[in-house]
């Protein structure tokens, strides 16, 4: 990992001892001109089996050794535009190249002109702004427990792009989403040991006062005075009791008419299945069940950090879901703090039960919207894989907005069925709902669960992140640990409040 120092350019590159380039060449009728001019750029000369293998179909970079002048390495990556061709590519690529320097202390990154990808990207900005990303992404590890880990050495990273404005303000908002990023991605990775719902109230609360956040944080005794029989429930079987954290965003310049929106995160900090005990292999990413609560503290400092325009209500109820002879039973009745009561029918549906107490809060604040976020369901994983987050609402204009930032910023999202007939999974004869839908369509039933705890006249969406928040292979930036993943999708959507 470096300590990153990325800024602009300017409009000439002055290359520095230790330095290497990253440039592009896109792949038309034009490849070998575009080559030779690669070559005048850097005033070097490349290898007829060099542009031979460049050409080529399977050919795909070049890294060249410059031994006579400067930058030291020269790495020419060819940019297909071709089906397979995202709003991903440049993101994916350079978290990929960032983990191949070594010993660089300078890095000068070209940015290809925007004319070549303007039907993939909205604006060029934000195009700018996927470059950055993979630098970021790419750059994040978490060696907090290691021994022998060293100060990181400083990478100053040079961008050189057409339109200096747009790359500025790209620099200046990235920062800030990387800022949320590594926030989100440094809760979830930490161990369950050290990030206990009290220690996940107490880093949220620390981060986001020093960012000009209102943190409010509810104790076990407080919990049961606003009679939040879910997330007592579940905290129950646990020494470490629950808690129940809210976090008020305000922007410094409000604007009279501004949109107030809540975001509720999931946070079981460990979740053992409780007496429906998860096998062995089921719980070693279970310090990750926290990743929705991670996910809103993590848009929150983004927010803050960005002074984005619009009123944030984060909350998030935080239990660990551990065994003991205190620990909620299958066939238990919990009285939650909207009055409605839940047979629970499953212990290892326990983050629906927590998300009812904070749904209901949120919905008593009036908000112009709510969305929550949980790693609710194994369900959703295997409807969708980790390629994408379960969304879940009956508002199509909602929906319609969450699916668009996802597909623009590749935090994706699929609208999954919200129909009424799926409700009648969740039925009780002795209370009003239970926990446990069913084996068939679990992540739709788990969805219709939380419906019951919002207030239905506020725009709500429900979106199942068990999938994409957990460590996989897809992507250069979600391989080695737990991916963040959500920020960048709630950080763009907010900003077009």
């Amino acid at each position: 990992m470096y300590n990153l120092k990325i800024n602009s350019g300017g409009k000439k590159a002055e290359f520095k001892p230790l330095s290497a380039a990253i440039t592009y060449v896109v792949d038309d009728k034009n490849l070998k001109s575009n080559l030779s001019k690669i070559e005048d750029q850097f005033e070097i000369k490349l290898s007829a089996l060099q542009i031979k293998n460049m050409i080529s179909k399977e050919g795909s970079e070049i890294t060249f050794s410059n031994s006579i002048g400067s930058p030291d390495s020269i790495i020419i990556s060819k940019v297909k535009l071709d089906k397979k061709f995202s709003s991903d590519y440049f993101r994916n690529h350079l978290a990929g190249a960032i983990k191949k320097l070594e010993k660089v202390e300078s890095l000068y990154l070209f940015i290809p002109e925007f004319k070549n990808f303007s039907k993939y990207f909205m604006k060029e900005e934000y195009y700018y702004r996927t470059f950055i990303e993979g630098l970021y992404l790419g750059n994040y590890s978490f060696d907090k427990f290691k021994k022998d880990k060293k100060e990181p050495r400083v990478l100053n990273v040079l961008l050189f792009a057409q339109k200096e404005k747009f790359l500025k303000s790209a620099l200046e908002k990235t920062a800030a989403l990387a800022d949320g990023i590594y926030f989100t991605k440094n809760l979830q990775n930490e161990p369950a040991s050290t990030l206990r719902p009290f220690e996940l109230a107490n880093s949220v609360k620390s981060v986001l006062t020093k960012a000009g956040i209102k943190v409010t944080v509810f104790d076990e005794k407080e919990a049961k005075k606003r009679k939040m029989g879910g997330l007592l429930a579940v905290g129950m079987g646990s020494t470490n009791k629950p808690r129940f954290i809210i976090a008020h965003y305000k922007p410094k310049a409000a604007k009279k008419k501004m949109k107030k929106i809540a975001l509720v995160g999931k946070g079981v900090t460990f979740d053992t299945g409780g007496y429906c005990v998860k096998p062995a292999q089921g719980m070693t990413e279970m310090k990750a069940d926290m990743s929705g609560a991670a996910l809103v503290a993590g848009t929150l400092l983004a927010a803050a950090k960005a002074n984005l325009s619009v009123e944030i209500l984060g909350i998030i109820p935080a239990a660990e879901n551990m065994i003991s002879g205190d620990a909620m039973r299958p066939g238990d009745v919990v009285k939650t703090a909207s009055g409605k009561t839940i047979e629970v029918g499953h212990t290892d549906a326990e983050g629906r039960m927590i998300l009812a107490d904070a749904l209901d809060y949120a919905s008593k604040e009036k908000p112009d919207e709510i969305i929550d976020f949980a790693t609710l369901t194994g369900a959703c994983v295997v409807a969708l894989g980790q390629n994408a987050a379960g969304l879940f609402t009956k508002y199509d204009k909602l929906a319609e907005k969450l699916y668009d930032t996802g597909m623009k910023t590749f935090d994706r999202v699929w609208r999954l069925p919200m129909w009424d007939e799926y409700a009648k999974a969740n039925e009780s004869k002795i209370a009003d709902v239970n926990n446990d839908g069913g084996r068939y369509a679990g992540a739709t039933t788990a969805a219709k669960f939380l419906e019951n705890f919002v207030d239905e006249k506020i725009p709500w969406a429900h979106i199942d992140i068990a999938g994409p928040a957990i460590a996989h292979d897809l992507n250069n930036y979600t391989k080695t640990f737990m991916t963040g993943f959500g920020v960048r999708l709630m950080f763009e959507y907010l900003a077009g409040k």
